[in-house]
């Protein structure tokens, strides 16, 4: 333990060298208006968080404002933009006390940040900055542990990097080179040096508006950029960056590409009151990436695209942004239909409306008769355009009213499907473009027939691994149990992992968790066989040292090639002892109700099917209530990087430090740190012991010609002691009298008479050695001289049947007592 405790901090402290590294770099760099920006990212980027946010004191020391930020919407975790310094908020009890906040979903429930959430499972981190009031660093983690101490080293490291510029005027600070500073309200903007050569502007000839900047910008790109700088279309929900590129015209009639990256900063009363950011030259940066660099870009994404929308968004995104589209669709063809898979922008009032009427689910299915000069470019085989004011079918025109290109997707000698991307304002289509078209429409095509057979095998599988696996489990007497399972994230994802739990008679309960060796088809395949047959041997009601030996009986007569592990525990829950059975598989582990854990050293026998003479020796286990079992593959315990004792240390300490009371969260964090490699298997059990436990008493019918005299005078004095109303012990006695007489007459061996008393419910069962079950007469003639007695005792019992138990059966009647 000590050794993996090492190793544990060194991973830590390696964290946090890279962090001190990665922020000194930042901070020697010259100073930038994006800077603090950059050193919140390193939050989400080294210590893994979804959010991360700098409040400080502003115009107003009275009010924590939020200065900036990196990551999701900060309104997705009910975060304000602003805090009053003197609340409760952990905000600004941070900055106030200067000490640190970690608090997880259980100390946010009641907080208003989680009421104001649909989603409250997440942690926040508050950090102070340098001082008692001068403002804190606030990070979200989504994960259910929150952030380990290696994490949190990384924010304390980001939160001592952090400089917020000093408040004050907008005008009285000069802005970097390449930086602008635009007031959102007045039109009034502050601008670099850098950027006034951009536009072609002498510093003294500008006057600080806007809308001389505006001026000399393309008239075509100025609605876009409109877009940007107009307070309507802005609003504090969104501090994220936005990045556009657009032209400014130049003397020499050449336009300029300049690329503008810009986000809000908070104002007052929940509007943007300055737009900051930086323009640069971006020229230079398009003719950088060629066609050629952009036809290898989409095939090196398209070699690791597995999925077909996979393919789709490497086609959008290869396309639709170096050819400036407004509409790109990338669809199969089936039959006579479009199967629309990637639909860029998604949403449907942006697509004709035809499109819109044949929408199905999440995309639509465009029909190709509908679209004469679609199904012609498909049957060409080669990339069509039509430039602004051609004359197409409706369901056509609208997706490019501007210019319209149709390519179809050649695969193995037939059209795999098509992509169509469309301008809004006119396009005139270059030689060069077209040649871009038709190349990556090639890659394309081969590479949509790759991911549809994907698809198709990996949704098989999938349904087969669905199939095989518990879609619930049962509620238990006495216990609560939850399950996970991951499937690997390589090949077809599929594996030999199973998990099951089997009610058993006598308020028993086996829970068993095994792996079959491989990750195909073939051990998806034989893990549903493995577990259905443990689940019949233990119906049978076999201890659990049988049950094993069968199954490992039954693989090797199955004459496969592969071998399987399991651990099968047998729980009785109502006096809480167990026994525990192990076939080559990692062991289990106990969580105590003080909080402290054990790894089972039960002794195991070796994996089902290897062995002809196989033993599974049983090992007892004693459980108070409050206390977990954990079972596992060896998934989540072992990989490449982990042995499997340092694996099962890791999982005893994880599972101390879970919350026994929440067992689906305990589950969930167990498995955060998964290696994905191989799928994981996850049973967690808690004993919470039965609140009312049966009152149970049994006797040993000796084969004497009293027999059934000695069982009605067992069964008469133990009703008395359970006092029982006389009616209801009359009704016992008869169905005993039946089923004592019927197992002594027509079975050999041992018989046992059991009565079990729950609540208001009687249970009188009978086992012997014969697995064959009473035959109900289907009519009794009144000569015949036998098979009333089952008859008689369906008639006056509540309900009646057999099951089978270790090579015999037990036949069993019920009677409710509250109906004497």
């Amino acid at each position: 333990m000590a050794n993996v405790a090492s190793e544990g901090a060194a991973v830590r402290r390696t964290g946090a060298g890279r962090a001190e590294h990665v922020l000194a770099t930042l901070m020697a760099a010259p100073a930038s208006p994006d800077r603090l920006r950059r050193v919140l990212e390193q939050a989400l980027v080294l210590a893994g968080a979804a959010f991360a946010g700098v409040y400080v004191p502003g115009d107003d020391p009275a009010v924590l404002r939020l200065a900036e930020s990196a990551g999701l919407p900060r309104t997705l975790y009910g975060l304000r933009d602003g805090y009053p310094a003197d609340s409760g908020a952990p905000v600004a009890e941070a900055s106030r006390t200067g000490r640190p906040h970690w608090l997880g979903p259980d100390e946010l429930a009641d907080r208003a940040e989680s009421r104001r959430t649909p989603s409250p499972d997440f942690s926040l981190a508050v950090l102070p900055l340098a001082g008692p009031g001068s403002g804190c660093l606030l990070a979200v983690a989504e994960r259910p542990g929150g952030f380990d101490p290696g994490e949190r080293a990384t924010l304390e490291l980001i939160s001592r990097a952090i400089a917020v510029p000093e408040s004050g005027p907008a005008d009285s600070r000069e802005p970097a080179a390449d930086a602008f500073s635009l007031a959102m309200d007045t039109g009034r903007v502050e601008v670099g040096d850098e950027i006034l050569r951009l536009f072609g502007i002498a510093r003294d000839d500008f006057d600080g508006k806007v809308e001389t900047l505006l001026g000399l910008t393309v008239p075509e790109d100025l609605p876009a950029l409109m877009s940007v700088v107009e307070p309507d279309h802005m609003s504090l929900d969104s501090l994220a960056e936005r990045e556009l590129e657009f032209r400014v015209r130049q003397p020499s009639g050449v336009p300029r590409w300049l690329r503008l990256r810009g986000r809000t900063v908070a104002g007052g009363e929940g509007r943007p009151a300055r737009l900051v950011g930086t323009v640069a030259d971006a020229t230079k940066l398009r003719s950088d990436v060629t066609d050629v660099a952009r036809v290898q870009r989409l095939a090196a994404d398209l070699a690791t695209a597995g999925t077909v929308k996979d393919v789709g968004q490497a086609v959008v995104d290869a396309l639709r942004k170096p050819l400036r589209a407004d509409r790109i669709a990338l669809a199969e063809l089936e039959n006579d239909r479009l199967v629309v898979t990637v639909l860029d922008p998604p949403e449907p009032e942006a697509w004709p409306e035809l499109w819109r009427a044949e929408w199905r689910g999440e995309w639509p299915d465009a029909p190709v008769r509908a679209m004469p000069a679609l199904a012609a470019a498909l049957s060409d085989g080669r990339a069509h355009v039509w430039p602004a004011g051609s004359v197409l079918e409706p369901g056509l025109a609208g997706v490019g009213p501007g210019g319209l290109a149709v390519l179809p997707l050649p695969a193995g000698g037939r059209m795999a499907g098509a992509c169509l991307i469309g301008w809004d304002r006119p396009h005139e289509f270059a030689p060069d473009e077209r040649a871009l078209l038709t190349a990556c429409a090639a890659l394309a095509g081969q590479a949509l027939r790759r991911a549809h057979a994907f698809d198709a095998e990996h949704e098989l599988v999938g349904m087969l691994q669905r199939t095989l696996l518990p879609r619930r489990l049962p509620r238990l007497p006495g216990a609560k149990a939850v399950a996970r399972y991951l499937p690997a994230t390589e090949g077809l994802e599929v594996g030999g992992d199973w998990y099951d739990v089997i009610p058993l008679a006598d308020n028993h309960v086996a829970f068993v968790i095994g792996d079959v060796q491989g990750h195909n088809a073939g051990a998806a395949t034989l893990m549903g066989q493995m577990r259905t047959a443990l689940r019949a041997y233990a119906a049978e009601g076999h201890p659990p040292d049988v049950v094993a030996a069968h199954a490992n009986r039954l693989l090797l007569d199955m004459e496969s090639d592969l071998f399987a592990t399991c651990v099968y525990v047998d729980i009785d829950m109502e006096q809480g002892t167990a026994l525990c059975v192990r076939a080559g598989h990692p062991q289990p582990v106990l969580r105590h109700p003080d909080g402290s854990t054990e790894i089972v050293q039960a002794e195991g026998g070796p994996p089902l099917g290897v062995l002809t003479r196989a033993e599974y020796p049983m090992t007892p286990l004693r459980l108070k209530p409050g206390t977990v079992l954990a079972l596992t593959t060896d998934g989540l315990v072992e990989s490449t990087g982990t042995d499997l004792d340092t694996g099962m240390d890791r999982l005893a300490r994880d599972l101390a430090a879970a919350d026994p009371a929440h067992l689906g969260r305990a589950a969930d964090a167990l498995l955060a740190g998964a290696h994905r490699g191989d799928d994981v298997a996850l049973l967690l059990v808690r004993y919470d012991g039965m609140a009312v436990r049966p009152r149970r008493e049994s006797w040993s019918v000796w084969r004497v010609p009293e027999a059934v005299r000695h069982a009605r005078r067992f069964v008469r004095r133990t009703l008395r002691v359970w006092e029982l109303p006389r009616d209801t012990a009359d009704t016992a006695l008869l169905i005993v009298s039946e089923l004592v007489t019927n197992a002594l007459v027509h079975t050999e061996g041992q018989v046992r008479l059991d009565l079990s008393l729950v609540g208001d419910r009687l249970r009188i069962a009978v086992t012997d050695s014969s697995p064959r079950g009473p035959l109900k007469p289907t009519s009794v003639g009144w000569e015949a001289t036998g098979g009333r007695g089952i008859l008689l005792v369906e008639a006056v019992s509540s309900a009646w049947g057999t099951v089978p138990v270790s090579g015999g059966k037990q036949v069993w009647a019920e009677l409710m007592t509250d109906e004497a």
